[in-house]
């Protein structure tokens, strides 16, 4: 199981991205730290997670998705809730 950052800049003001934030917590065991940051747990790997993503943004959008399974992290401001979420999956 691999623990991959999703992170987007979803540039066209205005527009609904409820279908992407759907798609994304489609994978089950996810925590959405900011705005526009989430962590999954996945058999997937990051460019399929990519690929299946990107029919739900515009062509104006930018998406990153790296696989950070094992790596250290450090936060400051997140709540206890994303605090554990981190702390445990890693």
């Amino acid at each position: 199981m691999r623990t991959l950052l999703i992170d987007y800049d979803l540039n066209a003001p205005g527009k609904d991205y409820s279908k992407l934030i759907e798609h994304i917590r489609s994978y089950g065991n996810w925590c959405h730290y900011l705005k526009s940051g989430w962590l999954i747990r996945t058999e997937s790997t990051a460019a399929a997670v990519r690929d299946a993503a990107v029919p739900f943004m515009d062509p104006n959008d930018d998406l990153m998705v790296i696989d950070v399974t094992g790596d250290t992290a450090a936060w400051h401001g997140l709540s206890e809730e994303i605090t554990n979420w981190i702390g445990n999956t890693l």
